[in-house]
């Protein structure tokens, strides 16, 4: 589990801390979920088919400062979830 103070995690998302997610009428909880996977290309395949499932993409899959790969989608309740490789955590 990490913790990141709420800016930053609005930050990370790409979104802001007082307007929430374009379009979604919740605002920001101040909370994501994340799926950690094992490549790259396992994140682009979980977020696509997040979005085939009906999510809504808030920032695609890019590499980070961190060294990781990440992007954020909103479910259909607009719960914010994180999809991440990390290349340092073995998730063998």
């Amino acid at each position: 589990m990490r913790f990141s103070p709420r800016d930053k995690l609005a930050e990370d998302a790409g979104i802001s801390d007082d307007g929430g997610i374009p379009n979604d009428g919740l605002g920001f909880s101040g909370i994501t979920l994340a799926h950690n996977a094992p490549s790259k290309e396992a994140v682009d395949r979980v977020f696509a088919t997040a979005l085939a499932a009906g999510a809504r993409a808030v920032k695609r899959p890019q590499d980070v400062f961190w060294g990781g790969y990440s992007g954020y989608f909103a479910d259909p309740d607009g719960h914010l979830w994180e999809v991440a490789f990390n290349p340092l955590m073995d998730l063998t």
